[in-house]
């Protein structure tokens, strides 16, 4: 078992290895990250974007329904950020043939094809700038940062987001719709349950001993969980429930109906979670 060491006086925290000191949020990393947060979560807001983007949100705020605020957040989307006239946002002419797919719904769909791949770096990365959590693992741990593996890391982060489009604007974006949407769906309810497949369950990072069921797990910046446990186990040898706060949702199924599919993934925003293992 890989177990952190925390001042036995305090609850299971964020360690520092485990974090930025600055981001781009309303609380600090520090915070946002904690056992304490799970437990007692507030609205997270990312720096600037709805001050930025203010019309947006007071259009979708008047549209009754589901399908047609869709509708609206996509056009704004393709009109903001000229998605089908790369030319016009000033990409390079000579590659933008390669990146012209290179957008929020092309990150996302990576993301559930291979969440250790080139696109998820780009995820996890975004996670890293706004919210001040550290990647933890991107095919294998990357908590040595002189080793070859968080240098491939930081490598495929830099690919996934070279000469595109203002590409982590886009993902500020899809966080706060997936927010503002997300409060009408869970009725304003601070939490969701949810569960994940994990295998070699000692390997993962614990920041407190094992209480029978009850687990205290670090969890990578980004994971993905489904609210199916059946569904979970396939994923996995253990299973763990997880009272997920609604404010760490990137995204959830039918966020974009008829776009993203992933097999009915929660993308989830990491830091210190307790856990209950219900499937050993």
């Amino acid at each position: 078992m890989v177990e952190i060491r925390q001042n036995p006086n305090r609850r299971a925290s964020l360690p520092a290895g485990a974090r930025l000191s600055l981001n781009r949020c309303n609380l600090p990393a520090i915070i946002l990250g904690s056992l304490t947060y799970q437990k007692h979560p507030v609205e997270l807001k990312i720096d600037g974007v709805h001050e930025l983007h203010k019309a947006l949100f007071a259009a979708l705020a008047g549209i009754a329904t589901k399908k047609q605020r869709y509708i609206h957040f996509t056009r704004y989307m393709k009109s903001s950020f000229l998605l089908d006239y790369p030319d016009q946002a000033g990409m390079d002419g000579r590659a933008h043939r390669q990146r012209v797919k290179a957008d929020y719904l092309h990150l996302l769909r990576g993301w559930f094809f291979d969440s250790n791949g080139r696109e998820a770096a780009a995820l996890k990365g975004w996670v890293e700038s706004r919210f001040g959590l550290l990647t933890r693992s991107h095919n294998g741990p990357l908590i040595d940062v002189s080793s070859a593996n968080y240098w491939r890391f930081q490598a495929e982060r830099v690919q996934a987001m070279y000469n595109t489009n203002s590409l982590e604007m886009q993902l500020d974006l899809i966080y706060s719709y997936c927010q503002f949407e997300a409060r009408l769906l869970f009725h304003n309810h601070d939490h969701t349950t949810l569960y994940r497949g994990l295998n070699n369950l000692e390997y993962h990072e614990h920041l407190a001993p094992r209480r029978g069921r009850t687990l205290t797990l670090l969890l990578n910046n980004l994971n993905s969980f489904t609210r199916d446990r059946d569904r979970a186990e396939t994923f996995g040898d253990h299973v763990i429930q997880v009272e997920v706060p609604v404010a760490k949702l990137l995204y959830y199924p039918g966020l974009l109906p008829g776009v993203l599919y992933g097999e009915a993934e929660h993308v989830v925003i990491g830091g210190a979670y307790e856990a209950t293992l219900c499937v050993e």
